[in-house]
């Protein structure tokens, strides 16, 4: 077994401040590294100590493996945990603590690398015999694209083999799309993340966006903890997360055996989630991609399963086997998660960096809130805009709507704008309340609704959030 004592947290914003709790929870001591901006964090406020890996520009700090292990081994830690973001999916920091015998908190750099490719992955799970989505290896030309086309048909979808976050995604409805895509979609590519490599789905368009988390220890034992349904996206990004996944009947457990299937069968260590597409006019799934490191949404997961994911990946990174097997998992009631940026939607979710006047977070029994904000922080301009998660829990999903719609009635921020009004429209729709929507119902409903800026602003005025 190898013994942890303390760690460096290699990440900023509401998940450096959560695996800082960890830390705490476990007896082990926390370093975090932050960029110059980030000095005054609460995660430097709560950590036993702070270091300094270099300016604003996330390249030049959270993006700088050297300044990273540097720290690490300036500060004696014993591992680094990467978040999620920035280098927790690139096999860089992996391999670099790997070198410098500093224990990363996540799967081996041959696996990120693997199940990180999309194309890669696609083929593990076809080999398998876990279903893919109808498409194509590499393409490398637009010539490429309209021959695979040919076979797969309108709409397809073109999407980095390296990608993430909706970046390098292009929608194709017609062949006369498919150059300007192809461009687009490559360009955004090698911008991002420095591989222009792009494959071509079959798209969907009445799809719903299950994911499946797992965690995996070094002796071959892989537990799932249930699916989470992250179907309300606007622009590839998730905003919207809940647990279990309502309306999903026949094939929920084909979903987690497919999912516990591909980690066990890949070899897969530490937390990780298995992502699927659900083709809700067929009633069929198919595997979409991995995510090897901690989910934005994991505590939805927590809430429902009362397992804490970062103390388990912690102590699988101490070479320990899992404590408990998918008969101990017992998925209690229903968890919602709103995702909170510091955006303004009536003016196309503008960022809305600055000063925090005043921050009051709901409180009370089966609400959580994650984040790294407080009255008098500022929210800096370099880094993505999400502030806060409010997580709700309660016995059924009605219930935890209620204590969602209660929690963001009451969610306080003076000084900058936010999405609570957007998220109050959101959660307030019927649609949603029945468990009826899919990737592209917020484009949708945003589309159909020329008032939807008034109701926002109505929602803001009656109740008592963003000012």
């Amino acid at each position: 077994m190898t013994k942890i004592s303390r760690v460096l947290v290699a990440n900023r914003g509401e998940i450096a401040v959560r695996v800082i709790r960890a830390c705490q929870a476990l007896g082990l001591e926390s370093v975090v590294a932050v960029s110059t901006a980030d000095r005054d964090s609460l995660a430097a406020k709560l950590a036993d100590r702070t270091v300094c890996i270099g300016p604003a520009r996330a390249l030049d700090s959270y993006l700088n493996v050297g300044a990273i292990i540097t720290a690490a081994l300036g500060t004696g830690s014993d591992a680094i945990h990467p978040g999620y973001g920035f280098l927790a999916e690139q096999p860089r920091l992996a391999k670099a603590c790997h070198e410098n015998n500093v224990v990363f908190i996540g799967p081996r750099a041959e696996l990120i690398e693997k199940m990180g490719n999309k194309i890669v992955a696609r083929q593990i799970a076809a080999k398998l015999g876990v279903p893919v989505v109808p498409g194509s290896e590499k393409v490398t030309s637009v010539q490429d694209a309209i021959e695979t086309s040919l076979t797969i048909g309108f709409p397809l979808l073109l999407k980095a083999a390296a990608g993430g976050g909706g970046r390098g995604m292009r929608i194709v409805n017609h062949v006369s799309e498919l150059a300007a895509a192809f461009e687009g979609a490559s360009g955004e590519a090698r911008t991002a993340f420095g591989d222009d490599t792009i494959y071509v789905e079959r798209y969907i368009r009445n799809a719903r966006h299950i994911e499946v988390q797992i965690i995996a220890d070094h002796f071959g034992n892989v537990v799932h903890l249930g699916e989470r349904d992250c179907s309300l996206q606007r622009r590839y990004q998730k905003i919207v997360e809940e647990s279990p996944a309502p309306h999903l009947e026949s094939l929920r457990e084909q979903i987690r055996q497919a999912a516990t299937k591909l980690a066990r069968e890949t070899g897969y260590q530490n937390a990780g989630t298995i992502e699927f597409i659900v083709d809700q006019d067929a009633n069929r799934f198919y595997f979409l991609e991995m995510n090897t490191r901690i989910q934005v949404e994991h505590p939805v997961t927590e809430m429902i399963t009362g397992i804490d994911i970062v103390r388990e990946q912690i102590l699988i990174a101490e070479n320990r086997p899992l404590s408990l097997s998918e008969h101990d998992v017992h998925i209690e009631g229903h968890a919602i998660e709103c995702r909170i940026n510091a955006e303004a939607p009536e003016h196309g979710f503008r960022p809305s960096p600055g000063l925090i006047r005043h921050w009051r977070a709901p409180e009370g029994h089966g609400v959580r809130v994650d984040t790294h904000c407080y009255s008098g922080y500022t929210v800096p301009p370099y880094y993505d805009s999400l502030i806060a998660k409010v997580i709700t829990h309660a016995s059924t999903r009605a219930g935890a709507i209620r204590k969602m719609v209660g929690a963001l009635a009451c969610f306080g921020v003076d000084g900058i704008a936010t999405t609570i009004p957007f998220l109050r429209f959101l959660i307030n729709q019927p649609a949603f309340q029945n468990g009826k929507t899919h990737v592209r119902w917020i484009e949708d409903l945003i589309g159909s609704n020329p008032n939807w800026v008034h109701q926002l602003e109505k929602l803001e005025g009656d109740g008592h959030g963003q000012r």
